[in-house]
């Protein structure tokens, strides 16, 4: 089998949570419970006044990101998933959920953090670079942008986590001007950078 070369859609995610509505298990992995614990490490500040979050899934990470934001706007591709983000993040009224697929879809707003995690090797090399553009865009000067992936091989994905965060560092080049990279750290299974957007 060929890695694809399309970015994987709603259909392809709504399938998976009709099957099972943790599929990463995110309640109750260890291995993610560290993770998550490594990503908000990495968050520079104690608050935001505007987050985005792309791909939030079922909002357990939305709702520990949440103590870190005067606003959140929490994404995902998948109807079910927001739902269930929906569901959990009820009680935050500061806390938006929507359906939105990057890069088709994205705001029109600037935010002082962005974080992206778990998403970019679902996308098309196109579509990845697109991103990240609109990405950058969108961060206010001296905003953050906080990547976090999985990095083994999974064939049924466009790209690895390491082509992800590849990718973003190259807009940290000196001759780019464009983002500095304050932090990086790599794990067996995942890897972390934090980037800063130069006024």
């Amino acid at each position: 089998m060929e890695k694809p070369e399309k970015s994987l859609d709603a259909e392809f995610f709504n399938k998976m949570y009709e099957q099972n509505q943790d599929p990463w298990d995110f309640e109750n992995s260890a291995y993610e419970r560290e993770k998550y614990d490594a990503t908000l490490k990495a968050i520079p500040k104690d608050k935001y006044k505007s987050v985005f979050e792309i791909g939030c899934s079922n909002g357990v990470l939305s709702e520990k990101l949440a103590n870190f934001c005067e606003r959140l706007l929490a994404v995902d591709a998948s109807s079910i998933a927001v739902e269930n983000a929906k569901k959990r993040l009820a009680d935050y009224h500061f806390v938006e959920v929507q359906e939105m697929t990057i890069p088709k879809n994205f705001p029109e707003e600037q935010f002082d953090l962005i974080l992206f995690s778990e998403v970019g090797y679902f996308l098309s090399m196109e579509d990845l670079t697109l991103s990240r553009d609109k990405m950058i865009d969108a961060l206010a000067p001296n905003g953050h942008l906080l990547l976090v992936h999985w990095t083994p091989f999974v064939e049924e994905f466009p790209l690895t986590g390491d082509q992800v965060h590849e990718l973003f560092l190259q807009s940290a080049e000196p001759e780019s001007g464009i983002l500095a990279h304050l932090y990086g750290r790599s794990e067996t299974q995942y890897r972390l950078d934090l980037f800063e957007k130069k006024q």
